[in-house]
């Protein structure tokens, strides 16, 4: 296998909570992304999946770990203009990720214009009109503005500016969950696409399984800072190997009569208190299988299957 574009290594990031208190938010996180593959980051709201995408670009600071991006450590790097061109980032939201007071044109060519390398205003904006083109925005929007849009429209202008500097790595931070199902389908469409197009490689993150399951080579699921499973898209549907991913899983609609008395697994108790978490499995409160063991010391992350990596004493229950 090749060497991968992204690889992790124990990544953490603590955020100060207190005096003597650190919120776990990314705890000690591996994982690797091939150049033009798809990585799926999913969990609840709060496990962190966002946390670990912006210290991946260094949008945060680790803590520790490595970060390493075709090969070479960036953990440290002093100088991330180059990181920027090569590592993007496409927004939640695609309203308050947009300065409202910036027309369409505008906003694409901040980048542009930011990083310099152009002739002049003119050559900027033929680079705009191309990137308006690509990513599906009328010539006519040019001069509008984000609040004049629908939200399928402002996610466009979005994509538009991480792609204006040619980049390899793009986190998707949630880039359809504030959207219509309709227009959800048509922006994953467009990063197919692109991704095709162009051989990007993205990590997506999303808390919808269905999304991460269409769009994923590899999808990793979190909880509370923690990687609870690894593994390649179809072997994690067919096989999910730990208690949380099982009831994620059972959650998903499924658009059949006959399936229509499915009862999903309901993950009873109470979370675990993410500041300086004691060690153990921090799923074990909620979960139905846990013992004794489960909450001593930590929880090694294995190779169950070939590829496939579960962090749990009970994974074949």
């Amino acid at each position: 296998m090749s060497q991968p574009l992204i690889q992790v290594e124990n990544l953490t990031k603590y955020f100060r909570a207190g005096k003597h208190a650190q919120l776990h938010a990314v705890d000690g996180i591996s994982l690797q992304i091939q150049a033009g593959e798809t990585l799926g980051v999913v969990g609840e709201s709060g496990c962190g999946k966002s946390t670990l995408g912006r210290t991946v670009l260094r949008l945060h600071e680790p803590t520790s770990g490595r970060i390493l991006f075709e090969g070479e450590d960036i953990t440290r790097r002093k100088g991330v203009k180059q990181l920027r061109r090569d590592m993007q980032m496409i927004f939640q939201d695609p309203y308050s990720s947009l300065n409202p007071r910036m027309s369409v044109q505008e906003l694409i060519a901040e980048p542009l214009l930011v990083a310099g390398e152009h002739s002049g205003r003119a050559e900027v904006y033929e680079q705009v009109a191309r990137l308006m083109d690509t990513v599906g925005l009328a010539e006519r929007l040019s001069g509008a503005y984000p609040h004049e849009l629908d939200g399928g429209r402002r996610q466009r202008i979005g994509v538009a500016r991480a792609l204006a500097l040619n980049p390899k790595f793009i986190v998707c931070d949630e880039p359809v969950s504030a959207l219509d199902v309709s227009i959800q389908a048509q922006i994953l469409n467009l990063l197919m696409d692109l991704q095709e197009e162009r051989n990007l490689t993205y990590m997506f993150i999303t808390h919808d399984l269905s999304v991460v399951r269409h769009i994923s080579n590899h999808i990793a699921v979190m909880y509370l800072g923690k990687c609870v499973e690894y593994s390649e898209s179809k072997a994690l549907f067919k096989n999910p190997l730990h208690p949380y991913t099982k009831a994620l899983l059972s959650a998903i609609p499924v658009p059949s009569i006959a399936m229509r008395d499915k009862k999903p697994q309901l993950i009873r108790g109470e979370v675990t208190n993410p500041i300086n978490p004691k060690p153990g499995c921090r799923f074990a409160p909620r979960c139905p299988y846990a013992t004794e063991e489960c909450t001593q010391g930590e929880i090694p992350f294995e190779e169950a299957g070939p590829g496939h990596f579960v962090a749990c004493r009970r994974a074949a229950l």
